[in-house]
């Protein structure tokens, strides 16, 4: 029973939860340490709500925006002794921007040395900017008003001249109804099923690697130990369970350095997806895992652990002897499981969500496909005559695994080659070389060419005729997709994006659509045209908006309505082009904070928080062209949902020109 009880936590371990923010989820506060006549230390302070988190100052600057810190009259009334340091941080991998992010949890504590030049100042003043998030981003800003000596502090108001008043006001829109903005999200309800998804992928991984010359005959030799050489049949049942769940075990204990020591960064996994080098060597290591699938040579781990472990189990007996006995089944079969594990871990860092959790749930998942069979067979011993025997089909399970190895090396080159902008492994080429692979897996399975260490050549069985026709339909759906016959859905973030094609097209727009990069241009044409507006906040790195466009945009009937029925304005938040020089203006927040707007991203995001109070992307509302709020707000969504959305913001807009709608969102 506390086996049970054990296996139940770890799996409910998995599960994150989620909490309800707060409508005030930072409360800031500050001290101030006299350390000599001139020289103060500034300490700044942040108690974070629960399941919120605030950006260090160093997050990388290609995801959400760090916390910045501007020290008004720093240089002329005091001088920053050293750089601003902070309290405990936490780094995880963000799906959206795909790269390591620095954050706080619960508190943040910020520390800033300060001298004095005017040894008269009394006041120090200091703007925070920075992100709080969720499920989404808030931005906020922040005003230390630092008394040195005690007393009473002094509001400074800056004042803008007209042209930055006038360039401010035009980022504020009049809309109607916004208080029907509400967000409509399946984002968690994707994140709860997640797990579950690469559980299935490491149950699934598990099952292939029981096919496997190095685990397949160990079945019925293990089982038949349990049950013949054990004092009576409920014991050696008890035995073979007990070996199974330890098997189970020692997998999932594989996933737990990544959750336990910062030392083995769990974050390594995740800077697969971004980091050139790193994919460059996987590509390498999946490759040599893929010449030992088809026999060149084999990975074996040293043959004196095994020995160890094996002679651990005959010396210590009872339950302890068993573990060492799963242990040893882990090691010998090492060769054969190594580079299943090692598209499995590569299938962790793909996947939404946190990548350790991720990584468990798959360790757990192949455990158990791994152990179900020694614990079944020995509470069935029957089964046992209706295993197939061992034999040359074991070598075509290898070899199919070689060539999914070497089909999955060359994503990990396509990621080096995006992140590079190298130019050498553009879409078109990518499908070939996946075409040239399943062609030649195809050939093999219809016994067309052999490896050197197969046996005799036999007659095919149909598993394999069978198995051969599936790869072959697969194949033409590689080559429709090639040539843009059919989408490749099925194949979605595996094959690099559309848009990085050796064919020059002149839409910078998704899907080839008509879009507005500029909100005044989209909509002056929506008001010509008599349409309502989708504005899009997205970005150029994201990757949910690239998901969104590629599965969701690109069904027939939504994509019809973003053609004709409504006009397209999407807002590149991570674009760092410069705006015109006579562009360049000083915002300033209702706090008193100014910030400089001097790139079009910088002025989208802003634009994006003073009117909508977001800061994630993708975020999509529904605006008619006099600025009435059509809809609720969307971020990630399934068709159907996100159809339903564009279709009522339609069925509103079409009432707002009749004199009917109320503003009401259904």
């Amino acid at each position: 029973m506390r086996i049970v009880l054990t296996f139940l936590v770890l799996l409910i371990s998995l599960n994150p939860g989620f909490g309800q923010g707060e409508e005030d989820p930072v409360i800031w506060s500050h001290d101030v340490k006299k350390l000599t006549e001139n020289e103060y230390e500034l300490i700044f302070k942040a108690e974070i709500a629960d399941d919120w988190h605030i950006f260090s100052q160093f997050t990388d600057e290609s995801g959400s925006l760090p916390s910045e810190f501007t020290f008004l009259k720093s240089g002329e009334d005091y001088e920053l002794v050293g750089t601003t340091t902070e309290s405990e941080t936490i780094k995880e991998y963000s799906d959206i921007f795909e790269v390591d992010e620095t954050f706080f949890i619960k508190n943040a504590v910020f520390t800033q040395r300060i001298k004095l030049l005017n040894t008269a100042l009394s006041q120090i003043d200091v703007e925070l900017f920075y992100q709080v998030c969720k499920e989404v981003c808030i931005t906020k800003d922040y005003t230390f008003r630092i008394s040195l000596s005690g007393g009473a502090v002094v509001v400074k108001e800056e004042i803008l001249d007209d042209r930055d008043l006038a360039l401010s006001s035009a980022l504020k829109l009049d809309l109607k109804n916004k208080e029907r903005l509400k967000t409509k999200d399946d984002a968690n309800l994707k994140k709860g099923s997640n797990l579950w998804i690469v559980f299935g992928l490491g149950f699934l991984g598990g099952l292939i690697a029981l096919l496997t010359p190095c685990v397949f005959p160990m079945i019925p030799l293990t089982v038949s130990y349990f049950t013949k050489h054990t004092k009576n049949k409920s014991t050696g049942i008890f035995e073979a369970s007990l070996y199974g769940f330890y098997i189970v075990l020692i997998y999932f204990l594989l996933s737990l350095p990544f959750h336990l020591f910062d030392s083995v960064d769990p974050q390594i996994l995740n800077t697969i997806a971004t980091n050139i080098w790193l994919n460059v060597a996987f590509f390498i290591v999946f490759v040599f895992f893929a010449f030992s699938f088809f026999g060149y040579y084999e990975l074996t781990l040293p043959s004196s652990w095994s020995t160890k472990m094996d002679n651990a189990s005959s010396k210590v007996g009872g339950g302890l002897g068993i573990f060492f006995m799963a242990l040893t089944l882990a090691i010998v079969s090492f060769s054969c499981t190594g580079p299943i594990l090692g598209g499995l871990l590569g299938s962790t860092t793909l996947a939404e969500g946190d990548v350790a959790n991720n990584l468990s749930a798959g360790m757990l998942g192949f455990g158990v496909a791994l152990a179900l069979p020694f614990a079944l067979f020995a509470l069935f011993p029957a089964w046992l005559n209706s295993l197939p025997k061992s034999g040359g089909w074991m070598d075509t399970v290898k070899v199919f695994l070689g060539f999914l190895e070497l089909a999955l090396a060359f994503k990990f080159l396509s990621n080096a080659d995006l992140v590079g902008n190298w130019g050498f492994l553009k879409r078109e080429i990518f499908l070939g070389i996946w075409i040239l692979l399943f062609v030649l897996l195809v050939l093999y399975l219809f016994g067309i060419f052999r490896f050197k260490h197969e046996g005799p050549k036999q007659k095919l069985s149909k598993t394999r005729i069978g198995v051969g026709v599936l790869t072959a339909a697969f194949t033409v759906y590689l080559i429709l997709g090639a040539f843009n016959i059919t989408n490749l859905k099925l194949l979605s973030g595996f094959p690099p994006p559309d848009f990085y094609s050796v064919v020059n097209k002149e839409s910078n727009c998704p899907l080839g659509l008509n879009c507005f990069k500029d909100f005044e241009e989209g909509i002056a044409y929506a008001k010509k045209e008599k349409k309502p507006v989708l504005l899009d906040f997205t970005g150029w790195a994201c990757v949910n908006c690239r998901k969104m466009e590629e599965n969701v945009w690109s069904e027939p009937d939504i994509y019809e309505m973003l053609k004709e029925d409504y006009v397209l304005i999407s807002l590149y938040i991570d674009d760092r082009k410069s705006l015109p020089e006579n562009e360049i203006f000083d915002y300033k927040f209702d706090s008193g904070r100014v910030k400089n707007i001097e790139t079009v991203g910088e002025k989208w995001g802003t634009f994006q928080t003073l009117n909508f109070g977001a800061a994630s992307q993708p975020y999509y509302v529904l605006l008619s062209p006099d600025l009435h709020v059509l809809n609720s707000s969307i971020q990630n969504a399934n068709s159907e949902t996100y159809e339903s959305w564009l279709k009522e913001g339609l069925k509103n807009f079409n009432e707002l020109n009749k004199g009917q709608f109320t503003g009401i969102v259904q």
